[in-house]
């Protein structure tokens, strides 16, 4: 992901980020979902036998209303104990112990935002900040719980219990409370793990 990102994809992303639970459709059914976004840029999730074999498979980012993110995926299932078995655990740092006991990585074929569609390949962009996500993480939860909480109740008016960074990338913060993720979202581009610190330690109050 380079500072030059196109404002259309990043606006995609930026939404992509935000809501990491919602729904998805899979033949006839529609369930709830959990998401992540993996270093490499796809979406993971625990998944259900059925919706590996199902033809047609969407996720409705936070619901099927027309202004919310719309998303055609491929999915490919992943053992927890593979060679990707860090994806599942990805997961579970963020939302806990799944319900269900098959993974798969979500393959963007196209989505739809705001009437717009955009190509999947162009949403596939790689976090710059992986090597440096653990310490800015380790950091973080260690000097600034109290300023997160209130970075948190500014941007969502929510109180975030026990608040608990998880993850970082170019467009902001991921933080994980007793019950939700929420998304800090930055206000510049982050291009490396000072900028990331510094917007941090900004929004936290600091």
């Amino acid at each position: 992901m380079s500072n030059e990102i196109d404002p259309d994809i990043r606006t995609v992303l930026e939404y992509l980020h935000g809501h990491l639970e919602g729904l998805i459709r899979f033949d006839e059914n529609v369930i709830p979902i959990k998401i992540v976004i993996d270093q490499e840029g796809r979406i993971v999730a625990p998944v259900m036998v059925a919706m590996l074999t199902a033809g047609d498979t969407v996720l409705h980012m936070p619901d099927e209303e027309d202004d919310s993110l719309h998303i055609m995926v491929t999915l490919e299932g992943f053992e927890e104990t593979g060679v990707d078995g860090e994806l599942a655990d990805r997961w579970q740092i963020y939302h806990g112990e799944p319900d269900d006991v098959r993974w798969a990585i979500m393959h963007i074929d196209a989505a739809r935002l705001d009437g717009l569609f955009y190509d999947g390949d162009a949403l596939l962009v790689p976090n710059p900040l992986a090597g440096c996500e653990a310490a800015i993480c380790r950091w973080a939860n260690q000097d600034l719980v109290e300023g997160m909480r209130k970075a948190c109740f500014e941007q969502h008016e929510v109180e975030l219990n026990d608040p608990r960074l998880v993850g970082v990338d170019p467009l902001g913060f991921d933080v994980r409370g007793r019950f939700q993720v929420m998304r800090l979202a930055s206000p510049e581009y982050l291009a490396d793990e000072e900028a990331a610190r510094s917007v941090l330690t900004r929004l936290s109050g600091k």
